[in-house]
């Protein structure tokens, strides 16, 4: 069977007061196409459908008419909520996924036998998926009382609970038989590399759980959350997806992508990169006024982060948002601010003038600006 594999769409991401809709409209967009020209049997959307747990409606009308488009390709649908999204407002559209053909897992539901789902691909081929949304360290704990797991050790920790939930929810999958065994969920398995963008509360260590909590049974684990693809050596295909596009800065080294997986019972998944080009690539650019100028020359649509190698002083932004429009944040690089030495020796502050003071803390700062000394001179005048 073939599988497309995603994750991390982030609708509604909003960076530095920038909307993002028209880019994830596209990025959508070229997925579906990928799946019209592919012909996966099934497309996995492993959580973080949403960038904020409160959507606006345009966020929720551009994801439910993406699934609707990729059901309409013929593949079987399942998406499940990741950290970023309200599992509740996901199984609100449980009504409308039903009738889209879409299958919805938002939150752990009261049996494992909820999670644990069916399908064949148009020649027959049998499957299993176990979709597990995201899990914090308060609701883990409820789903292995829900499960009927022994709650004696009181001090487990995060990793030994879902590995017991993972076991508890394959346990079919010991069986063996012609289907293709899989599982997709969201969280942090130890080993992976950050993407530059996730929810530091929910990537720390105490959220990690490790690869070897996927049993060997499993044909291909389909990972979201870290934003970066890449493939997790355990005993079974663990692989992150990575998101579609670029989400924040820090994330430029990431290669935007869905995953394509072919996979049977007997022979090892198959798993092709197909890379997702339609966003806008974010990038961070250092240097003077000057240099800053050559890059315009070469500039190729991306959203910029700029770190401007000049001393601070008064409409230095706007300088720098002139050559470069693009340019979504612009602070000083690190090695032109003064440095914050709280043992260093300050002048004397006795016989000096509120102006002498002021232009010495100024100097001090790295900020020796003419106009901001005239405003301050301009100003104390009238209070004084």
């Amino acid at each position: 069977m073939r599988i497309l594999h995603t994750a991390d769409w982030h609708v509604g991401k909003v960076l530095k007061g920038r909307a993002r809709t028209d880019e994830h409209t596209k990025v959508l967009g070229e997925i579906v196409r990928v799946a019209e020209r592919e012909r996966p049997d099934l497309v996995v959307v492993a959580g973080d459908l949403y960038d904020t747990a409160a959507p606006n409606a345009d966020a929720v009308r551009l994801v439910t008419r993406a699934l609707s488009a990729l059901r309409r390709t013929g593949a079987e649908v399942v998406a499940l909520a990741g950290n970023h999204d309200n599992g509740g407002q996901v199984e609100a559209l449980r009504s409308w996924a039903e009738a889209a053909g879409v299958r919805l897992v938002g939150l752990v539901a009261n049996g494992p036998e909820h999670h644990l789902l069916t399908g064949a691909t148009g020649g027959g081929e049998p499957w299993r998926l176990v979709a597990l949304p995201f899990l914090s360290q308060r609701h883990v704990v409820r789903a292995a009382e829900m499960f009927e797991l022994s709650l004696s050790e009181a001090s487990q920790t995060y990793a030994d609970w879902v590995r017991r939930l993972i076991a508890r929810l394959t346990e079919p999958f010991e069986a063996g038989g012609p289907a293709v065994n899989l599982l997709t969920t969201h969280l942090t398995v130890s080993g992976g590399s950050l993407g530059g963008g996730e929810r530091d509360a929910h990537t720390v260590f105490a959220y990690h759980v490790p690869p070897s909590a996927f049993p060997a049974s499993c044909h291909y684990v389909a990972l979201g959350h870290l934003h970066r693809q890449q493939e997790i050596p355990g005993p079974c295909p663990i692989r992150y997806s990575g998101s579609p596009l670029h989400v924040d800065f820090g994330e430029e080294a990431n290669e935007p992508a869905v995953l394509l997986v072919d996979v049977t019972p007997s022979t090892p998944a198959r798993v092709t990169p197909v890379p997702v080009t339609s966003a806008r690539p974010l990038r961070t650019v250092r240097g003077t006024l000057e240099e800053l100028a050559r890059v315009a020359e070469q500039h190729d649509g991306a959203w910029l982060r700029v770190l401007v190698r000049e001393r601070p002083r008064v409409g230095l932004r706007e300088e720098v948002q002139a050559l470069l429009p693009d340019a979504l944040e612009v602070r000083v690089d690190p090695d032109f601010a003064a440095p914050d030495d709280d043992q260093r020796p300050r002048p004397a502050r006795s016989g000096r003038t509120a102006r002498e003071l002021f232009a010495a803390y100024l100097e001090e700062r790295g900020h020796d600006d003419q106009p901001v000394r005239d405003l301050f001179d301009r100003l104390y005048d009238e209070v004084s």
